[in-house]
């Protein structure tokens, strides 16, 4: 994992070697190592995907996965690295946000009742049931103010002018006392996390070892960003997020395969299960072989997330769009992202000698964020409706214009294809 650059920081190198090569060496049982996220949002995004691939290569290596989805912390929210208080979200979102974060999670490891199984716990099931004197009490006693007071996510919000609230302030304790409650329920002796984790973990850490005089370790993954600068998890278009339903496996793929020159190598190692000896032979190519390569890191990031089947409407639908072997339609459509026309817009489209702002089109689809950008793409030649440059900013599609076939479609829906330059498309559909 270092070599691979999985690795940011670590409590004790040595110590954590040691007891994952006591489980393969002897009788030991496996290490259980957690990782922990609050149900914030429905998904999580690419930027969250490192520190799964540190607990995906853990179970690989004979050891034991617990992934902890904090219903319970969802309600306080994390101040690590936020520049304001988190938006509080009612019981029953924070719920629904965790049923489909653990969905996620069923893609990378291995579920079940085996001693190298993974595992899903949620926090709510203990903090939900505390005693707020009782845990100052029992617990708080061990944390100082002064300690807090050094944390990086500390520092940083205090120095902003958002304020950090008392409620904020208890999140590292409530961390805290999940490592505790995991060492005691589940053995588990290694937290991962972000390296923003860094002050949560080392508390509970110190708060295992004064109540339990439990041996605990912690494991930060480091902070990717791209060869540009950008935070990884974040394009122009929004987030890279891993539910297929917030972002197509079409889409996802071509995220990787859009990656900069200066960035394979290095997400080949961190994204993908290739052997380093494969990608230290990549590591060289320049070119048409370069961009091969963007295509291996594509092809295995995708299969981890999405399965392998996915691959060749994905590759049959790039060599339609690029290659320009083939017309648009039919199969060669069925992997772009669908889009459904809302009922007042495909009214306002059916209205007789009406017809749909191609500009209001490249918004309501969001392959635009306002009706300037989409008038900027016009005019820079960008934006085309079924593959036609549209180069008047008051051109319209009409009814007519939703004309192709896609396989596996109803026979009752039309469809449109939309794009914005040579690399983002979508499939409009408009319902009978």
């Amino acid at each position: 994992m270092l070599e691979r650059g999985y690795i940011h920081q670590c409590t004790d190198y040595a110590g954590l070697d040691r007891a994952m090569s006591a489980t393969v060496s002897s009788d030991c049982g496996p290490v259980s190592a957690y990782l922990g996220f609050d149900a914030t949002a429905a998904s999580l995004h690419v930027g969250s995907l490192l520190q799964i691939m540190i607990l995906r290569a853990l179970q690989k290596s004979g050891h034991k996965p617990v992934v902890l989805l904090g219903g319970g912390t969802s309600k306080v929210g994390d101040p690590s690295g936020k520049d304001e208080s988190r938006q509080l979200l009612s019981a029953e979102q924070i719920g629904a946000n965790a049923a489909s974060l653990g969905r996620v999670f069923e893609k990378f490891l291995r579920f079940g009742d085996g001693p190298t199984d993974a595992v899903l716990v949620d926090n709510s099931s203990w903090l939900g049931e505390l005693n707020y004197l009782d845990f100052l009490r029992d617990y708080g006693r061990h944390f100082t103010v002064n300690r807090l007071l050094t944390f990086d996510s500390v520092k940083a919000r205090l120095g902003r002018e958002q304020p950090l609230s008392f409620l904020e302030f208890n999140y590292i304790l409530l961390q805290s006392y999940d490592y505790l409650q995991l060492w005691r329920t589940h053995g588990v002796t290694l937290q991962i996390g972000g390296s923003d984790q860094w002050g949560n973990i080392v508390s509970g850490i110190e708060l295992g070892r004064k109540v339990e005089q439990a041996a605990l370790f912690g494991l930060t993954a480091p902070l990717i960003t791209s060869a540009a600068g950008g935070k990884m998890g974040k394009t122009e278009g929004g987030a890279v997020w891993l539910n297929a339903e917030q972002l197509s496996a079409y889409d996802y793929w071509q995220f990787w395969r859009n990656t900069a020159d200066a960035d394979v190598d290095r997400f080949l190692k961190l994204f993908t299960e290739l052997p380093l000896g494969e990608v230290a032979a990549m590591s060289h190519w320049e070119g048409a072989q370069l961009n091969a390569a963007k295509v291996v890191l594509a092809d295995a990031a995708t299969t981890m997330l999405h399965g392998q089947e996915c691959l060749a409407g994905i590759h049959s639908t790039v060599e339609a769009l690029f290659a320009a072997k083939s017309g648009p339609g039919g199969a060669d459509l069925a992997s772009l992202p669908v889009v459904r026309m809302e009922a007042e817009a495909a009214s306002k489209m059916r209205a007789a000698g009406q017809g749909l702002p191609v500009v209001e089109l490249l918004v309501l689809t969001d392959m635009v964020s306002s009706n300037a950008e989409a008038r900027r793409l016009i005019r820079g030649g960008g934006a085309r409706v079924n593959d036609v440059k549209v180069s008047d900013e008051r051109a319209v599609v009409s009814a007519l214009d939703f004309c192709l076939d896609v396989s596996g479609s109803s026979a009752d829906e039309q469809h449109l294809k939309l794009s914005s330059g040579k690399k983002k498309h979508k499939v409009v559909v408009l319902a009978a």
